[in-house]
């Protein structure tokens, strides 16, 4: 652990005291935005300052409500499918990937469109492609109706099965089981995914697992800074929205980490101050698609109750970045004008 010290406000009786009582915060690095996120909410942002409002965007652009109301009121317009958006509009597909159908639905309205799926999911959508054109059954390692899944299912339906964890294993079926190889949402747990392909392998041996690890990086380093920290907090706060997989796991790893307890949160405001009682030592983290200025509200609200103190448990550095969508190099209003006016 790195020490580091943030400043009080003001030096109190209360914040002396507090620091004789050995209150302290353990603070996660790496946390929050991760390169797909972070280049998905540009994205969105160039949009906007390039082609003006209304720019759409298919499903959240990433499950943080305050992301989401943040690029609202810069004139993002969300909706949850294409056939909301007016033809010779622009849509953008959200970081979590989409099916081929859904860039043939907007083909169809004759829709400028951009892509910020995230890299990451990308590289698992391609990798559903080769497989079943090798005609391979594909087990996708997933949680049923997020996003993500729903995408990657959609690149090969007629070869992919999806298994909601390891109680879904005994009801898998497969044509042939030399030719099985599992995939997997990049967003859960390392341990629960490695808990479900342990299961599926002792049903199918020859189970093939993909060329390389589907959980992505961000994914993992912040769980393994939560690993890091839960054995010695008391409580773990974890910042993100609930429809946010990545910091749900987060939650879950903490406490099988040993953390006393954890929540999650969307911000200060939804921090209960009992939680308190009765600890010395809380960790803070945010999921992957959290902006910092989340975390520093958290961090104020701690410190405003005596928990100044704050060390950083650093997991990992994280200097992975990824261009802008190439869409962004176009004039995409004129595109999808012209695509209007072909109609």
């Amino acid at each position: 652990m790195t020490a580091t010290s943030r400043p009080s406000p003001a030096a109190t009786p209360r914040g002396d005291a507090a620091r004789r009582a050995g209150k302290r915060v353990l603070l996660a690095a790496p946390r929050g935005y991760c390169a797909g996120v972070d280049r998905a909410v540009i994205a969105v942002e160039k949009a906007l300052e390039q082609y003006g409002s209304p720019v759409y965007v298919r499903h959240e652009i990433v499950h943080n409500k305050y992301v989401v109301k943040t690029l609202e009121k810069k004139g993002a317009i969300f909706v949850d499918e294409t056939a909301e958006v007016p033809e010779g509009s622009i849509v953008m597909f959200s970081a979590h990937g989409v099916a081929p159908v859904v860039h043939q639905e907007a083909a169809e309205r004759k829709l400028a469109t951009i892509d910020a799926t995230c890299p990451l999911v990308t590289k698992v959508h391609k990798e559903a492609v080769r497989f079943a054109d090798e005609d391979y059954d594909i087990l996708l390692i997933g949680h049923e109706g997020h996003e993500e899944v729903i995408g990657t299912s959609g690149e090969a339906p007629d070869h992919i099965t999806l298994v909601d964890g390891p109680k879904d294993v005994a009801n898998v079926e497969v044509r042939d089981e030399s030719k099985v190889v599992w995939l997997s949402q990049t967003t859960l747990s390392v341990d629960e995914t490695m808990e479900t392909v342990d299961a599926l392998k002792e049903r199918f041996p020859k189970l093939i697992s993909p060329p390389s690890d589907d959980i992505c990086y961000a994914t993992q380093n912040r769980q393994i800074a939560v690993k890091q920290m839960g054995a010695d907090a008391d409580l773990v706060i974890v910042v993100g929205s609930k429809n946010s997989s990545n910091s749900v796991r987060l939650v879950e790893v903490a406490l099988g980490a040993g953390a006393g307890a954890s929540h999650l949160v969307d911000g200060a405001e939804e921090i209960d101050e009992s939680w308190l009682d009765g600890v010395s030592t809380v960790g803070v983290t945010s999921g992957a698609s959290v902006p910092e200025v989340l975390v520093e509200g958290v961090l104020e609200w701690l410190a405003q109750r005596g928990f100044e103190d704050v060390e950083i448990v650093k997991a990992a550095e994280e200097s992975i970045t990824f261009s802008l969508p190439k869409e962004l190099r176009r004039d995409l209003r004129a595109e999808a004008a012209a695509l209007a006016e072909k109609a």
